[in-house]
């Protein structure tokens, strides 16, 4: 084995060559000789011994600590279940989002003509199309609230809390179609409100770019992408091999220990 580009007992002889006629000693041992111990006992692994045995109980009491941490022993604030469940809820909304703000043949808004027995034809919206996909959505936005509801991460609690802030201006236009904003920022929906609504004001809630429904999707997706900004946290070292975040002091100590 080579330790510093030495690869035998001669090579430190001669490293140590001119320590050895020193005139500075402890003892009867000289400080050539005392370095050559050293050098013998860190190649043996007795040192290496010596310092896990020192630095064990220490390492005992970090691990215990990680253990019965509430959070990921990892650099995100949050932890990597609770990021993944943000993430997946972020994107859920963000689907059922979509789903209302389609345009072309899959807007579940465009009308539809029916013809009736007597020949004559009524162009209508299919409401109860309509009904599932937004009471999907507000399945959907309740589950997002609820899973950023204790978030330490300040861009995701941030971001849940202007999409509340927003849902918020829009309560009486939504309270008119059947959907009431609950105390713990919850949404409710009246299947038979809604059913009786006028189905123009439910589109303009949530059809097209600009309107509530695209909103709500924005941040939806902005929960989703800083949950998973955050769960890239996770892994202690980063992509360059050092500690990410706060934890960038003590790597030396774990590459040897």
């Amino acid at each position: 084995m080579s330790y510093f580009g030495l690869s035998d007992i001669s090579s430190v002889n001669t490293l140590f060559s001119s320590l050895g006629g020193s005139s500075s000693k402890s003892g009867n041992v000289s400080t050539g000789s005392s370095i050559l111990a050293d050098y013998a006992s860190i190649r043996s692994g007795s040192y290496h011994k010596l310092l896990r045995a020192y630095y064990n109980k220490d390492k005992e009491a970090v691990t215990d600590a990680v253990k019965n941490s509430k959070t990921s022993t990892a650099t995100a604030k949050d932890s990597t279940k609770q990021l993944a469940r943000m993430e997946s809820a972020g994107e859920a909304l963000k689907e059922s989002a979509d789903a209302l703000i389609t345009q072309g043949t899959k807007n579940v808004f465009r009308q539809e003509t029916v013809k009736a027995e007597d020949g004559t034809t009524t162009t209508k919206y299919n409401v109860e199309a309509i009904y599932k996909k937004v009471n999907a959505f507000i399945e959907d936005y309740n589950n997002l609230v609820e899973e950023t509801a204790d978030s330490n991460t300040s861009s995701i609690a941030r971001t849940s809390a202007q999409m509340i802030s927003l849902t918020s201006a829009y309560e009486k236009q939504l309270e008119k179609i059947g959907i009431t904003v609950n105390k713990d920022d919850t949404l409710s929906i009246d299947k038979d409100t809604f059913l009786e609504a006028d189905m123009t004001k439910v589109k303009n809630l949530f059809n097209g770019t600009g309107s509530y429904g695209y909103n709500v999707g924005v941040k939806a997706s902005m929960v989703d992408y800083y949950a998973q900004y955050e769960a890239s946290k996770a892994n202690t070292y980063g992509s360059s091999g050092y500690y990410n975040y706060n934890y960038s002091y003590g790597s030396n100590y774990s590459n040897y220990i």
